[in-house]
């Protein structure tokens, strides 16, 4: 269906309503897909007529004339031409001597300093703005009533002290605020270490490099490895610390004759093997002699060959002995261990009542806060068993009331006896007749017990007050 407006004269508008029907007659037919290409032009020609022809012959036909014209303005994108032949620039001069590139220098800036400059259509007059000044717009007015807003009446005696304020003053002020992006990094460090603002440093002072400081490259290690593994298989009493730190090409024989006799050594106490090419070998050869050391207190090998689960099997190893407290293993050849080494180290972590640090990256945060807590509870622990030692009970020292006394007291309250520590009393009461003892334990006061010539009494009932 279709609509068709007509206009005629006299403005007199009209709808035609037509109503077209159309039959479609499906036939079957098979599809093809047919690949346009666009020819090549050159300057809006087609480039199709030229496809047949040779270009070595049209090359023949030239004259040595044009073929120069035509390298000139051809430049052939080949890197393996020198220069010279790609340039389309041609001097025609013969040389004049061989190349001097000093005075080939000094020549060209003889030459720009000596050629006059180019006069300007207006002259320079020195302080003269030339062009239009530019001025910025001004801010838009939620911008203006939100600044007016920010204004804050810090009273007269504040503003005094303010305005009476030097720069460097305001500066250690915001400082001490804590108002960090107001002042480079020198300013603020000043501030705070109190010595003075750097001069000539303001609110808009640049900060320069500081001069690294040179410290001094660690000495060699200079340790004999030899002697040293001589001592640990002797087991000497003068090598209570071993230090193979940084050492290089350490053979795989001493290796296994320093853990051969580390199972056996009960002197040593620390061991360090750091960066020493240390494999997954001489690991769990490690973890044996681990298994049978009871003296060692700190072992160190940080910056190895170790595989996370060569790792997992040195701290296990320290469950067997339990002496060692110091165990590090960071900077390893894969640097993380992984979700499921990093929670079976946990657990055993957990399991182990001795160790006190633990030097490994631990990439998850429940594994680092719980061997953290464990850590620190072990650490707690030795602190109060050192700081608080046991205090001995000495009951034959206390001075007790006459035995007539309590008893009369226990039988005209009727309560059990609850004390000060636990309701533990130890009383060493003397010639008690069997017919008190008798009547104090029908009254559920307390069991009367006979030990050679002393009474102790075990309350039945628990009360605190």
């Amino acid at each position: 269906m279709s609509t068709v407006e007509e206009v005629y004269e006299g403005e007199v508008t009209r709808k035609v309503t037509r109503r077209t029907s159309f039959k479609i007659e499906e036939t079957s037919s098979t599809t093809k897909t047919s690949t346009m290409t666009t020819a090549a032009k050159l300057y809006g020609k087609d480039l199709t007529e030229y496809d047949e022809i040779d270009v070595d012959q049209l090359l023949s036909q030239l004259s040595p004339e044009e073929i120069s014209m035509l390298v000139k303005e051809v430049d052939p994108d080949d890197t393996l031409l020198p220069p010279s032949q790609r340039c389309s620039y041609e001097c025609q001069k013969s040389p004049t001597g061989p190349l001097d590139r000093k005075k080939l220098i000094e020549h060209i800036n003889k030459q720009a300093l000596e050629t006059p400059d180019q006069p300007e259509l207006k002259p320079y007059v020195p302080g003269t703005i030339r062009g239009k000044k530019w001025i910025p717009p001004p801010p838009p007015l939620k911008m203006q009533e939100a600044e007016e807003q920010i204004a804050i009446d810090l009273g007269d005696e504040y503003e005094q002290a303010l305005s009476d304020a030097t720069q460097e003053e305001i500066i250690d002020l915001a400082a001490i605020l804590g108002f960090h992006s107001m002042m480079n990094q020198d300013q603020y460090h000043a501030s705070l270490l109190n010595k003075g603002q750097p001069v000539g440093l303001g609110w808009d002072g640049i900060t320069k490099a500081t001069q690294p400081k040179a410290f001094p490259a660690d000495p060699p290690n200079d340790t004999d490895v030899d002697k040293t593994l001589q001592m640990v298989k002797d087991n000497s009493h003068e090598l209570t610390t071993l230090n193979w730190n940084n050492i290089k090409n350490i053979s795989d024989e001493k290796f296994s004759t320093l853990f051969s006799a580390l199972k056996e050594n009960t002197q040593l106490e620390t061991l360090n093997l750091v960066n020493v090419g240390l494999g997954d070998r001489h690991g769990l050869k490690l973890a044996e002699a681990l298994e049978k050391n009871s003296t060692l207190k700190v072992l160190n090998v940080e910056t190895n060959f170790l595989t996370p689960q060569v790792i997992l099997r040195l701290v296990k190893a320290l469950l067997v002995q339990r002496s060692l407290e110091e165990f590090r293993g960071a900077n390893q050849r894969r640097y993380v261990l992984g979700n499921k080494i990093e929670m079976e180290i946990t657990k055993l972590v957990e399991e182990n009542p001795t160790l006190l640090r633990l030097g490994l990256h631990l990439e998850y945060n429940d594994a680092r806060q719980r061997i953290a807590t464990h850590l620190q509870r072990n650490i707690d622990r030795i602190l109060h068993h050192h700081e608080k030692p046991p205090k001995e009970f000495h009951p034959e020292y206390i001075e007790l009331p006459p035995a007539d006394s309590v008893l009369d007291q226990l039988l005209a309250k009727k309560k059990p006896l609850i004390g000060k520590t636990q309701q533990r009393i130890i009383e060493k009461l003397k010639d008690i007749p069997d017919d008190v003892a008798d009547a104090l334990s029908e009254e559920g006061i307390g069991n009367l017990s006979r030990r050679s010539s002393a009474i102790v009494f075990h309350p039945t009932e628990m009360k605190s007050e």
